[in-house]
């Protein structure tokens, strides 16, 4: 069957119609805006993550219960006694786009690619001796010391260590070749990334579980548009537009109701969190960080953002009930304190004068971001600081925060990950560059022992340092609202929706 447009692309494409088809047809997905590259390691971006998936793989991936599993790896690696020395086993037969086969040499050309460019490729890098092609389906990670998340750092897909052709490594990427079940055929900024089946793919064995095992590519083609306002999204959703639509405003849920889309809600999806910049403006003092973590009304905040509290929870650590990393570790005295007059106080004995010049950057595109930041700011205009904010589109957001010089705060969000040592604050490499030898330390705790309650209990003292150090505030919980064409059948809601293994019916 077929979904999708008869007319030519544009922000919105028109009405759709089924028809049969043999092998499964085209289908449109609505998202959030522009992506600002397809480079999965360059960026932590989920809007890359979701698309790029289908174009890139990695050594690994996570099963349906966030395990980490083999994709272009033919088993888990084998791991040293003492864990520094990892050999992986490549899959045969894998080829790439571009019709040349996957290998050893390529994997050690893009591994050195990530510990280079990717924030948590730069997480790691230090801890790395050697990466070497054993033979030519075979490779040889060495470590300096234990390093336990690094199976799952192979597996993460943004700021991701995807795998490209020894030959076509550049920085900037010129030639966008993977191995994965869709290939690049045209991108037309602003209007679509159009993706078609790679009828040489290699899908593995195994039943499809989560992200592992086969990925099978039933549809001809994939389309992902850009449609940043919400609204927008919302009607082309209720309309039928889309067989996939992208982050839409929980609150809006009851409109998708008797309309030609089904709700798609991931209860507890994830967190939101105000980025501080620690390496260079007013926030790198941790005084006034600390004195924006004392204004704020996180209850406030996410009220504004999504009204039902079915929809959201007011709580400050890291991660919720369920969590085997759930800790109260220092939340208490730090979280949902609004409190401006002692905010104020905290910035005289700072040595500075209000009020304080304070850069909020944030975008419309995720419409609670937004809501969460007009909040915010009015709590911390009240604590003595003079608030800029600053609406730019999110392709803009994530390049300008590369620049520590252009911005103070800004509103982003994460799922909760199975490995907090995925947590992108606590690479000193990312945006925000919180480095300090505290957290430093902490982290050595956290990854050097694969001892899981020394874990938990190292994981207890890093979220005790986020609380003191307050390199970000974690505002609270949330869930999060898409929707999908009843037409599409084989779909798994996740974090980073995935279009391999999904077919359209009547």
């Amino acid at each position: 069957m077929k979904l999708g447009t008869m007319c030519a692309l544009t922000m919105l494409s028109a009405a759709t119609a089924a028809y049969a088809q043999e092998k499964g047809g085209v289908i449109d997905i609505a998202t959030v805006g522009e992506p600002p590259t397809l480079d999965a390691m360059v960026t932590s971006t989920d809007l890359v993550g979701m698309i790029s998936q289908h174009i890139f793989e990695t050594l690994y991936t996570f099963d349906e219960s966030w395990n980490v599993a083999p994709l272009l790896a033919q088993d888990l690696p084998e791991i040293s006694g003492d864990g520094t020395v990892y050999t992986i086993k490549l899959r045969e037969g894998v080829a790439f786009h571009d019709a040349t086969a996957f290998d050893a040499a390529d994997v050690v050309a893009s591994l050195n690619r990530w510990l280079k460019l990717a924030g948590r490729g730069k997480q790691i890098a230090p801890n790395v001796k050697q990466i070497e092609a054993i033979d030519a389906l075979t490779v040889r990670i060495t470590l300096a010391e234990p390093y336990a998340a690094l199976p799952a750092l192979l597996a993460f897909n943004n700021s991701a260590a995807i795998m490209l052709p020894s030959e076509k490594q550049a920085d900037p990427m010129a030639d966008v070749v993977g191995t994965g079940p869709y290939q690049l055929k045209e991108r037309r900024p602003d209007q679509y990334i159009q993706l078609v089946r790679y009828d040489n793919y290699k899908p593995r064995t195994e039943k499809a579980s989560g992200y592992a095992g086969a990925r099978n590519a039933y549809l001809d083609e994939i389309r992902f548009v850009p449609a940043p306002d919400a609204s927008t999204r919302l009607e082309g959703a209720v309309a039928g537009q889309f067989a996939y639509t992208d982050s839409l405003p929980v609150e809006q849920m009851d409109r998708l109701s008797g309309s030609k889309s089904d709700a798609v809600l991931l209860q507890n999806f994830g967190w939101l969190m105000m980025r501080m910049n620690a390496k260079q403006g007013v926030l790198a003092d941790m005084r006034v960080r600390k004195a924006v973590q004392k204004a704020l009304s996180e209850t406030d905040m996410l009220a504004a953002a999504f009204g039902d509290q079915k929809f959201y929870a007011v709580d400050g650590n890291m991660y919720p009930d369920g969590y085997p990393w759930r800790t109260d570790a220092n939340v208490k005295g730090n979280y949902d304190l609004a409190d401006t007059e002692a905010s104020k106080t905290m910035l005289s004995e700072a040595g500075l004068e209000t009020p304080v010049p304070l850069r909020i950057l944030t975008s419309r595109q995720y419409e609670f971001h937004y809501k969460i930041a007009l909040v915010a700011a009015e709590y911390l205009k009240l604590a003595g600081f003079d608030v800029k904010m600053e609406v730019v589109d999110w392709a803009t957001l994530t390049q300008r925060i590369q620049n520590p010089e252009l911005w103070d705060i800004f509103i982003t969000h994460s799922p909760f990950l199975p490995e907090p040592a995925l947590i992108n604050i606590l690479s000193p490499n990312t945006v925000g560059w919180w480095n300090t030898p505290e957290i430093s330390s902490a982290m050595s705790a956290l990854t050097g022992t694969t001892d899981q309650a020394k874990r938990i209990a190292a994981f207890g003292n890093v979220q005790s340092l986020i609380m003191e150090q307050a390199p970000m505030i974690k505002v609270g919980n949330f869930s999060a609202l898409s929707a999908k064409s009843p037409l599409m059948k084989g779909f798994w809601p996740s974090p980073w929706p995935s279009f391999w293994n999904v077919s359209l019916d009547d």
